[in-house]
């Protein structure tokens, strides 16, 4: 009913503004009252702005009109948008600005003279039309502008409907490509989509009780329930496969602008020239279609060869091209022949013109010909808001970046498919790298791998995460880290591809999973570990990299502060005489500050401790941090009065001791609601206990901290089973209210 409710409020709000102008007298020639924008597609939602200008022939003064007609409209409570221009005006402010250029595609008559919104909407039209060629560069430019400060709306966890990429304004733009007459839409998928996003528009504004676009999480269960769906978690992914469709077409859209763009339109040829990509293939103006020689119906391979060959050329694969390919093709066989199998890496190692082509084989249905088990992620989200997208949009992201890599191993193959079946577990009621791997070693096989590397492949889907958790949360010098991980990983080659698919994996995740700081501690302890494979010896604990102590710490016992401000934030040295409390002394320094720590190490170098803290901060300045330290260590600043915890979180504290994790220290992990002061807390809390930290891990990603310390008493080696339980309550304690 929501296409009848917006009829039903576009007639209303015509029959006021047409009352507001015949009222005060608005002459019927040389001026003309114009809905705009939304309101001029008959598109007003129950809070929508109305878009109108009065519009009047150069020479026709309409005085006080304007101000007559606002009035009326004001009274009846109208969230009005409203100009006074003349024709010539109107086209000088389309030319000065797309997006009025957009608004003004939509003109549609209210009141006055008729005559002149048909000549408006004529002139509106032919500009736009005439000056096409030069004003879409700007145009796509800006709504790359937009998809990258909004994101995109299959994939942001509080969605914008509108301004997100393939939301509302993107099926705006569309209408206006179509309208340059240069390209062409699907237009029955784009208004279908379009329709439907509309209505979700106009549910979220009766929900939110005012005009708003962004569904913020307690408006999915009333959402779900208007849209007759079973629960929010439905609801979601309705929106969420609109949002997908939608962007596909603006992606799809822009690409055949590009086409047309880059081909002088003098020369054009009448019919489209074919070349040749491969049998039964062709390109012809930038997109993959068949050509006369194609027989779907009796090869098999011809789906997979087109989409290879499309993201391969950075292409189009044709919609009605994918389409009829998943009709007519017959399945593969079981396993694939090895031309499958390398069609299939080849498509997975083509870059960034990956995404379009694979989007193109799921809206067709094709990609269920290819791999069935897709389904289990589609439109899955991720437990962490890290995730930039859902979990199958981040398969693909992996597989983009796992492309950049294939040189680097010698089995591009395996990673690229590894890239693909990495989360193929998740959903599932285990740990999703557990589950994902006895599958991925199926859907190796079937593919053709032969034993050894199905269950390489499955290998690397059960341990993608290893390498990443053991560089951020244990001590690399400890042996026992690296046994970690070659107790698993037991040959250089399959290090190189864990690395591989690890950096792919953490870069698809977002900027902060592949920070400078993380990227050197998982490239390190994968340094390590190859050294410990290639020499076949057990590895022994080493010191860390010593650092120059400065002359104030040598000679005067005093603190150095070092701050290296770098692009994302700044990084911190610290190095003082080591004691018991030092670390907390340091974490309340900067918790003072109300500087977010990123990550830190911590270690101690012969009789000074040393620590290293990456921060969001630029603007740190050594002289101040040293001065609060000195009060907080010297007993003038308490910091137990100021970062005392914060009120319970919905999940209570993690803090667990994992004997494991070391043979020379006890091994305390702490998981808890990241917030300023965490680590002082703990620090402050093993220091009451006369405990000595050897060394301490800190990360922070999206709204967890994940601190590791490695413990031992002042005098002596690892702790006591009863002493590490008094230091596990300890901490526990300290942080919980």
């Amino acid at each position: 009913m929501t296409s009848e409710e917006r009829a039903r409020r576009t007639s209303e709000a015509d029959r006021l503004c047409l009352e507001a102008y015949d009222d005060q007298g608005g002459p019927e020639a040389g001026v003309a009252l114009v809905a705009v924008g939304g309101y001029g597609r008959g598109e007003l939602a129950p809070y929508s702005d109305w878009d109108v200008v009065l519009v009047h022939d150069e020479g026709v003064e309409p005085g006080e009109l304007a101000a007559k007609v606002w009035y009326p409209l004001w009274d009846v409570a109208a969230r009005l948008d409203h100009a006074v221009r003349s024709l010539p005006e109107m086209v000088e402010a389309a030319a000065a600005d797309l997006r009025v250029a957009l608004g003004l595609l939509d003109i549609r008559h209210l009141a006055g003279d008729p005559n002149l919104t048909l000549r408006l909407r004529a002139t509106m039209l032919a500009h736009w039309r005439r000056q096409a060629r030069q004003q879409l560069p700007a145009l796509k430019q800006m709504t790359i502008s937009r998809h990258e400060l909004m994101g995109e709306l299959a994939h942001v966890s509080v969605p914008d409907l509108k301004e997100a990429g393939g939301g509302l304004r993107d099926a705006t733009v569309l209408k206006a490509l179509v309208a340059t007459w240069l390209v062409d839409v699907p237009h029955g998928e784009l208004e279908r989509t379009r329709l439907a996003l509309l209505d979700v528009r106009d549910f979220v504004h009766e929900l939110a009780g005012r005009a708003v676009d962004r569904i913020s999480p307690e408006l999915w269960d009333g959402l779900a329930e208007r849209l007759g769906l079973a629960d929010a978690r439905a609801a979601q992914v309705h929106v969420r496969e609109l949002g997908r469709r939608m962007i596909h077409l603006t992606r799809l859209t822009w690409r055949r602008v590009d086409a047309v763009l880059e081909r002088p339109p003098a020369t054009a040829p009448r019919r489209p020239a074919l070349h040749p990509l491969g049998p039964g293939v062709a390109l012809a103006y930038g997109e993959v279609v068949l050509d006369r020689s194609a027989k779907p119906a009796s090869d098999p391979l011809l789906l997979l060869r087109a989409a290879a060959a499309a993201a391969e050329q950075g292409a189009v694969l044709a919609p009605p091209t994918a389409a009829r390919l998943a009709r007519e093709t017959p399945p593969l066989p079981d396993p694939w022949p090895p031309e499958a199998r390398h069609l299939l890496v080849r498509l997975l190692a083509s870059g960034r013109g990956l995404l379009l082509v694979w989007e193109t084989l799921e809206e067709t249905g094709a990609l269920a010909r290819i791999l069935p088990e897709w389904e289990r992620i589609r439109m899955l989200p991720h437990a962490s808001i890290v995730h930039r997208f859902t979990v199958d949009r981040h398969v693909v992201e992996t597989c983009i970046e796992a492309s950049a890599l294939i040189r680097e191993v010698a089995r591009p193959d395996v990673l690229m498919v590894a890239a693909l079946l990495h989360d193929i577990g998740k959903g599932s009621l285990t740990e999703h790298s557990v589950a994902g791997a006895p599958i991925a070693r199926a859907i190796a096989r079937r593919m053709g791998f032969d034993e050894l590397a199905a269950d390489l492949v499955a290998n690397l889907v059960r341990w993608h995460l290893l390498l990443a958790t053991l560089a951020t949360t244990r001590d690399p010098d400890d042996p026992a880290t690296v046994h970690a991980i070659t107790e698993h990983v037991t040959r250089p080659e399959s290090l190189a591809l864990l690395t591989a698919l690890t950096e792919a994996d953490a870069r698809a995740t977002s900027p902060k999973a592949w920070s400078s700081w993380r990227s050197t501690l998982i490239l390190d302890l994968a340094a390590r570990v190859r050294r410990a494979l290639d020499t076949g010896l057990e590895p022994e604990e080493r010191g860390h990299a010593e650092v120059e102590i400065p002359a104030v710490v040598r000679r005067k016992g005093q603190v150095s502060f070092q701050v290296e401000r770098r692009s994302d934030g700044a990084r911190v040295t610290v190095i003082a005489p080591d004691r018991i409390g030092l670390l907390a002394d340091c974490a309340a320094t900067l918790a003072f500050q109300r500087t977010p720590v990123r990550a830190a190490r911590a270690w101690p170098q012969g009789e000074y401790g040393v620590s290293v803290w990456e921060v969001d901060d630029q603007h740190l300045d050594s002289a101040v941090l040293r001065a609060r330290f000195e009060a907080i260590s010297e007993g003038r600043l308490d910091p137990a009065a100021r970062l005392r915890p914060g009120p319970s979180a919905e999940l209570a504290p993690s803090v667990v001791v994992r004997p494991e994790a070391s043979a020379q220290a006890t091994v305390l992990e702490v998981r808890t609601a990241d917030r300023p002061g965490i680590l002082y807390l703990v620090c402050e809390a093993l220091a009451r206990l006369d405990v000595a930290v050897r060394s301490a891990h800190v990360d922070t990603l999206g709204p967890q901290a994940v601190d590791v310390f490695y413990l031992q008493e002042a005098h002596a080696g690892s702790l006591s089973d009863q002493r590490a339980a008094e230091a596990a309550h300890a901490v526990r304690a300290a942080l919980t209210v």
